[in-house]
This record gives C-alpha cells, structure tokens and sequence, in this order.
C-alpha cells in the first residue's frame, strides 16, 4: 500500500465547458490510475473552471477571437499554478486550438488526434460525427479526421438543429430524457444507413445520454479517449 512517490506530469483542465464533462475528466483520471498502478499517486490536476454561459454566447456570435483570447489566459494561468500540460475539455473549442497553443508555453493535448489515433487503431474509413451545430458544421473537427485518413459523415440540417439543442438545453445541465435519446438514436441510425462504421460523440457531454447497447454500433467517447491519452502522457 505504501511506497516511493513517483512524480507525475501535473494536469492543467479548463473545465466548466460543462460542469457533468469536467467531473468526467477527474474522475475517470484518478480511478482509472489506481485501477492501474493499485495507489493513490494520481497525476495532480489543476482546473480552471470557467463560466460556461459567457463562451455559450461568444459561439453563437462567431466571436471565436474572444474565446481564444480568454482560453489563452486560463492556459497561462495554469502553467504559473504548475500544469505541465492542457485539455481543453470541450469538442467545439477545439477550432481555436492551433491559435491557443501558439500563444501558450505549455503542450495541449489535442481532442481530434486523440480520436483519429482510437479509430484508426480499429482500422475503421468511415465515421459519422455528432456534436453541436459547430462541430458538426464547420470542417476543423472532418479536416483533422480526414487528414488522417477518416471519413466523416454528419446529419442533415434538420437532425444537427435537434443535437445541438439537447446539448445545450438538457446535456449541459445534466438532463437525460427519454425522448431525447430516443432522437439520438434515431440520428445514430440514419448514420449507419449512410455508411457510417462508428460514431464519434464529438461533444463531451453525449456519453451522458447514449451506448453503444442503444445503438448497436462502435461509438467513440471523446471524453474518454482524451482523458486516457492525458493520463498516459502524464505518466509517461
């Protein structure tokens, strides 16, 4: 039970973007470390829990030049309380990604590779992507897919209205409703009829509402997989 410590790199979260990912993010990083290594000498982790309502407007008025401003100076905040390294732990705000990091010191772990890396592992050419309205119709999420050699399919018009409004009305504030994953599928379904061989819930806040029990096809959580690739970098 007792032993030497071993120094790991520190975690610097920008959390908030929402409160139910940014939990995730914590706890899957400490539990999944003992369940590893059999103690308690998980990474240290800082966050920086932002106001979620503030980037909620500034996406809805394109002003992607104040959010990256902002996540710059939480990102400087962090490393002078001692992070090592970034997550940003938000799928959307990963289009200012390249911006953010050149203006900070410290290495961020970047969502997208880390899914390109989960589904590549699978050998998987197609992918259907969920998200919010930005994610999936901007094309910073399909060009780091597709740089890699994944094809990415998104919803019609009509279905990304609907995902994106449960994100934000329900998902967020940690609403799960029956009918709301019963759309979700719906959607995932319509994917799969495309050709779509697994599904990225390019939104961290989607693995609240569905599986892959209810879908019946490879989903890949986001959440997860950056989480896990912030832990092994950390232990690294």
């Amino acid at each position: 039970m007792f032993g030497c410590m071993i120094l790991h790199k520190k975690i610097g979260i920008l959390g908030g973007l929402s409160p139910e990912s940014t939990v995730t993010y914590y706890e899957y990083i400490t539990r999944e470390y003992a369940k590893r290594y059999g103690s308690h000498n998980y990474p240290e982790i800082i966050i920086y829990s932002v106001s979620l309502q503030e980037f909620i407007e500034w996406q809805y008025q394109e002003r992607w030049d104040l959010i990256a401003d902002k996540m710059i100076k939480v990102f400087r905040a962090l490393e002078k309380a001692g992070a090592d390294f970034g997550l940003i732990t938000a799928n959307t705000l990963h289009i200012v990604f390249d911006k953010v990091q050149g203006k900070i010191s410290i290495p961020l772990i970047n969502i997208i590779e880390a899914t390109a890396e989960a589904i590549k592992k699978e050998e998987i050419k197609t992918i259907g992507l969920l998200g919010t309205i930005f994610t999936m119709s901007k094309d910073f999420y399909k060009a780091g897919l597709e740089a890699r050699g994944i094809s990415t399919l998104v919803p019609d018009r009509k279905d990304q209205e609907f995902v994106n409004r449960v994100i934000y009305e329900e998902l967020i504030r940690g609403l799960v409703k029956p009918e709301s994953k019963k759309g979700y599928v719906s959607v995932v379904k319509k994917l799969k009829e495309k050709g779509a061989e697994g599904i990225v819930l390019g939104c961290t806040e989607i693995p609240l509402l569905i599986k892959e029990k209810d879908c019946g096809v490879r989903l890949y959580d986001t959440t997860i997989i950056h989480a896990e690739k912030a832990l092994n970098y950390a232990t690294s």
